[in-house]
C-alpha cells in the first residue's frame, strides 16, 4: 500500500509517518518504479506498536532509542529477553497504574454519591457549614476527602 491508503488505514497523518521514516521508526518494504514507497501490513502492526509505546509514556525520540538498542543486541534471543523483560517490567507499572486509577473512580463514585444527597441545604447557607454538613442523609457519616478538601472552612482565608 502507497503511504496515503497506510495513514488512512492507521489513522495517522502522511506527515507522521514520514517523521516515524525519519527516525528510522518506519521503513517502505519497496519502492514503485516511480519512486513511491510501498508498505506491507507490518507496518501497521509497527504503527500500532509505536502508539502503544507512546500510550506507556515514550516520546518517539526514546522509541528510536530502545529500537537501536534492541536491534544492537547480539542475537534474536538475546534481544527477545530484553524485550520479556521490558514489557514485564511496563505491565508491572500499568497494574500499578490500573489500581490507582480504581481506587480515584472508588473515590469519584463516593464524592458523587454524597454530592448527590446534598439537596436540603438553604440556598443561604453559608459555605463555611459545608464541611460539617448536618443534612439528615449525612448525618454520623464524615464528607469523603475529595469533598471535604475544597470545602471552604473558617479558618482558612477566602482569598488562598
Amino acid at each position: 500500500m502507497r503511504i496515503g491508503e497506510l495513514a488512512e488505514r492507521s489513522g495517522k497523518t502522511i506527515r507522521a509517518l514520514h517523521f516515524y521514516e525519519e527516525l528510522n521508526l518506519l521503513v517502505p518494504n519497496s519502492r514503485t518504479k516511480g519512486g513511491f514507497r510501498l508498505y506491507d501490513h507490518q507496518a501497521l502492526i509497527r504503527i500500532e506498536w509505536i502508539g502503544r509505546l507512546q500510550d506507556l509514556g515514550f516520546s518517539l525520540p526514546e522509541i528510536q532509542t530502545f529500537l537501536a538498542d534492541l536491534h544492537a543486541k547480539p542475537s534474536g534471543p538475546a534481544m527477545m529477553s530484553e524485550l520479556r523483560s521490558f514489557y514485564a517490567q511496563k505491565l508491572e507499572e500499568t497494574r500499578l497504574q490500573v489500581a490507582r486509577l480504581r481506587a480515584l473512580e472508588l473515590q469519584l463514585q463516593t464524592s458523587i454519591f454524597y454530592l448527590s444527597t446534598c439537596k436540603t441545604c438553604a440556598p443561604a447557607t453559608e459555605k463555611t457549614r459545608c464541611h460539617t454538613c448536618d443534612d439528615s442523609e449525612h448525618l454520623g457519616q464524615e464528607a469523603p476527602m475529595m469533598v471535604a478538601a475544597v470545602s471552604p472552612h473558617p479558618s482558612y482565608s477566602e482569598n488562598a
